[in-house]
């Protein structure tokens, strides 16, 4: 199904009745309101004005529209600021980040969470079992505009608590961060402070506890808005939108106050973000890369419940990135199938119609100011009547390779990355776009989740192997392939005494003896009798005496196998991963067909689906197949849908 986000309160209300007819005619059946409309619900502290909202709820509901109804606490007034400034997020710099855009609270702070608790209150408490709310969003994009982690009193008082909590003594926070070095040790909890503002670089081990303390605060925050709801609104779900390629803190963990994820799909904004290859950026500029959305609808739907929404979807240019390109024509219309693909139950347009002011101005919607259609907005009205044709879709099942991400390891590669170019986000990537050139499905699975049922598991980087990762790891018969800096320290951010892949030397005989991070443009060469290649960033001399799958120019060991598990100690290019992956994928007995770079092939029960990102036509090389949309020539910037005969 299709929804939109619209904001009433942005529009003369002479407009919401056509607004609302407008929506259920183009086939919209999902409206997204209220997220940022604080400042309305609640002029003054404590005076309430909910007409404007009781109205635009009847005259929404009067055309059949379900609602999905924003907390509003992405967005605090000035009044609630200016009376508790101590609510607001500090900077690195120990300067406040002041009032005049979104997202300016702290979750550290004791009079917020007062706030937050009043304002979900009395909004879940008026609208919570109104017959067109059908469900709710908390908050709106958590941690955007870089705002985890915050450096103010409220935030170290938490810290400290948070520590207290984990290591119960001080010496014992001494003896785990090595605070030995450089005579950091402490002799109290009350004399720790955030890791930032020193004369050079902080204790490793104390950035990383920091990152999960605003990460634990951040999901105490999401569960104490979804208890309030749950008490006044029974039978709705909860939900909370999350961005793409965004790791500041651990999805898995929020999300467990959710009953499914949606997330905010903005494909080319992406490109402009994501540290691509200059060509790269050139050459997806209006598409976007055929594995950026792809990979999140499969993260989201695996966190939590194998269900997730696109909350926001991008109709047209946007206003945020370094540069905003409008959609090559077919590419609203194929990002969504694409989720629909990949297991979506309703993708949400961002936004019903472009607002000629304020920030996001130069953002389309749906509509033009003039309330005229986008070209965005017509593909959508396409998209619309091919959901009627099309029916039902069947459920998505396990695929037959998952891959394994890691926040912790985001943070851990950023806070010591050892290598200026070493990007969590891009070997990650990297891993995926290789398995999803060769045809094959891909699940994305947290640490220490079961692996029971698949036959190949990639883990690019996972730096602490807990007992939970470990014990997957032994159980599952699949082929794991574990990449560079597995196993390279332990929960405090060290070295493993026994050298790194630590515990999971218990599954494969090799040690880490020295790594070597890589500028760019040196480069070694692998050789192996099945794949052969070169190693950029990241190079790690492996002491083992296991067979070498891949070695380096003067023999030693770059890749060993031991049973069901691999170790790849150097970050290679994807022609390269590809080599390797469908080596074991055809051991494994997967089915697979090699891609161009611009083709996607993604299942979805009986329905296969394919997603041409570039400007050439593909011919689908499989016979005996009924074609449900589209036909055996899949044109640019558009997609097929067929059953086998």
């Amino acid at each position: 199904m299709l929804g939109v986000c619209y904001y009433p309160e942005h529009w003369n209300e002479e407009w919401w009745p056509e607004d609302a007819r407008q929506m259920r005619e183009i086939g919209i059946r999902y409206v997204r309101i209220g997220e940022f409309a604080w400042s309305r619900m609640e002029p003054e502290q404590g005076r309430y004005d909910w007409d404007w909202l009781d109205r635009a709820i009847e005259i929404l509901a009067a055309e059949g529209l379900k609602i999905v109804l924003g907390t509003p606490t992405a967005a605090a007034p000035k009044w609630l600021v200016d009376l508790y400034p101590d609510v607001l997020p500090v900077g690195e710099d120990g300067k406040a980040r002041l009032f005049g855009s979104r997202r300016h609270y702290t979750p550290a702070s004791e009079q917020w969470l007062s706030e937050t608790r009043r304002i979900v209150e009395v909004v879940a408490a008026r609208y919570g079992r109104h017959p067109a709310v059908v469900g709710w969003q908390i908050d709106n994009e958590f941690g955007g505009d870089d705002t985890v982690l915050s450096y103010g009193p409220e935030d170290a008082a938490g810290f400290r608590n948070w520590l207290s909590q984990r290591y119960q003594s001080p010496q014992r926070l001494n003896e785990d961060w090595g605070n030995v070095f450089w005579s950091m040790e402490v002799n109290s909890f009350d004399e720790v402070i955030p890791p930032v503002g020193a004369v050079s670089e902080t204790n490793p081990a104390a950035r990383l506890d920091f990152w999960r303390y605003a990460s634990d605060s951040l999901a105490e925050y999401c569960a104490l808005q979804a208890a309030i709801i749950r008490k006044h609104s029974p039978d709705r779900f909860i939900t909370h939108n999350f961005m793409g390629f965004f790791h500041n803190f651990d999805h898995f963990k929020l999300a467990e106050s959710l009953d499914f994820c949606s997330w905010d799909s903005y494909p080319l904004g992406k490109v402009e973000h994501f540290p691509l290859p200059e060509a790269e950026r050139v050459r997806w500029y209006n598409t976007s890369h055929p594995d950026f959305s792809a990979f999140h609808h499969d993260l989201y739907r695996g966190i939590r419940n194998d269900r997730f929404w696109i909350m926001e979807q991008q109709p047209g240019p946007v206003n945020w990135a370094h540069w905003n390109p409008a959609p090559a024509n077919g590419m609203v219309r194929l990002w969504t199938w694409e989720a629909f693909a990949h297991g979506a139950e309703v993708v949400s347009y961002f936004r019903w119609r472009q607002l000629p002011y304020a920030q996001e101005q130069m953002h389309a919607g749906l509509q033009r100011p003039d309330r005229q259609p986008s070209p965005g907005g017509l593909e959508v009205a396409q998209v619309a009547r091919e959901i009627e044709v099309m029916g039902d879709l069947p459920p998505v099942e396990r695929a037959e390779v998952a891959i394994v991400l890691d926040y912790e390891a985001s943070w851990i590669t950023r806070i010591q990355p050892q290598g200026d170019d070493f990007n969590y986000k891009l070997l990650l990537h990297a891993w995926y776009e290789a398995a999803r050139r060769l045809g094959v499905d891909v699940d994305v699975v947290a640490p220490g989740q079961s692996l029971a049922g698949y036959k190949l598991v990639l883990v690019p980087c996972l730096p602490i192997i807990d007992d939970r990762s470990l014990a997957a790891f032994k159980a599952t018969t699949a082929h794991i392939i574990f990449g560079p800096r597995t196993g390279s320290k332990t929960t405090s951010h060290a070295v493993p005494w026994e050298l790194p892949p630590g515990a999971l030397q218990s599954l494969v005989s090799v040690k880490v003896s020295e790594v070597s991070s890589l500028r760019p443009g040196v480069s070694l060469s692998l050789t192996g009798s099945k794949a052969s290649g070169v190693a950029t960033h990241w190079a790690e001399r492996l002491e083992t005496d296991l067979p070498a799958d891949l070695t380096y120019e003067d023999g030693s060991a770059a890749m060993v196998t031991q049973r069901n598990c691999s170790y790849l100690g150097a970050w290679i290019d994807g022609d390269f991963l590809r080599q390797i992956f469908a080596d074991y994928l055809k051991a494994e007995g997967v089915a697979m067909i090699e891609l161009p770079d611009h083709i996607r092939l993604r299942k979805r029960g009986a329905l296969t689906f394919a997603f041409n990102y570039g400007p050439m036509p593909w011919t689908v090389p499989f016979g005996g197949i009924l074609f449900q949309i589209g036909n055996e020539v899949v044109g640019p910037h558009d997609f097929a849908c067929w059953v086998d005969g």
